[in-house]
C-alpha cells in the first residue's frame, strides 16, 4: 500500500523528482502510517472522532504509567491496515518527554520499527 511521503524532519509533504507530490511504498509507508497514527490526538481525525491516541484526556498533565502510555500506542498502531502485531519500549521518560520504539509486525511476517 503507498501513501503520501512525509519529511521526517517537518512531517510535511515533499516533491519527487519529476515535481509530482512524493508517494512511499512499504516498508516506509507502513512505518510512516504507524507514526502518524501514534501522533494523532484522539478527535482530530474529523472523518471517525474515535480514532487517535487520548492525549488531552488520559496523557497530557496527567501522570499516567508506562504500560498505559505503550497499551495506547500498541492500539494505534494495531489499527493501521497491514499491521498484525506491535510492541512498544519506552526508553526514557525525561523532562516530560517520553521516546522509545513501537516494533510492528507486519502481516508479511516482516518486522518495522517505528522511533518515537
Amino acid at each position: 500500500m503507498k501513501t503520501l511521503y512525509l519529511n521526517p524532519s517537518t512531517w510535511d509533504l515533499e516533491i519527487d523528482s519529476a515535481g509530482n507530490i512524493a508517494v512511499a511504498d512499504r516498508p516506509y509507508s507502513l512505518a510512516q502510517d504507524v507514526a502518524t497514527a501514534i501522533r494523532c490526538f484522539k478527535g482530530d481525525c474529523y472523518y471517525n472522532v474515535l480514532l487517535g491516541v487520548p492525549y488531552y484526556e488520559s496523557i497530557l498533565g496527567k501522570l499516567p504509567s508506562k504500560a498505559y502510555i505503550k497499551s495506547q500506542f500498541i492500539k494505534a498502531a494495531k489499527r493501521i491496515e497491514g499491521v498484525d502485531s506491535a510492541q512498544c519500549f519506552i526508553t526514557s521518560v525525561k523532562n516530560r518527554m517520553v521516546h522509545g520504539q513501537v516494533q510492528i509486525t507486519a502481516d508479511d511476517g516482516s518486522v518495522i520499527s517505528v522511533d518515537f
